[in-house]
């Protein structure tokens, strides 16, 4: 157990920051899943744009690596585009 009162804060904070990086990694991998079952074009160019702003948010806080960040577009936008 921790010994510092700033130690346990930041237990506290880690806690925190790990469940709040959970929620989005997890309700962007929903958004995902939702675009690649989607077969209506429309609907999906205009979800294309909000999962896309996820994927960059989720890259932007290291919740996910830049270049998987980029494969997901990648793949999303090609599968958009063949609808």
């Amino acid at each position: 157990m921790a010994n510092h009162k700033s130690a346990l804060k930041r237990i506290r904070s880690n806690e925190a920051k790990r469940l709040t990086n959970r929620y989005k990694h997890k309700t962007t991998r929903n958004a995902i899943k939702k675009l690649r079952e989607t077969t209506d074009a429309k609907e999906a160019q205009k979800m294309l744009g909000d999962v896309v702003s996820m994927i960059d948010k989720l890259a932007k806080k290291n919740i996910i690596h830049n270049n998987k960040a980029a494969n997901l577009k990648s793949g999303l936008t090609k599968h958009v585009a063949s609808l």
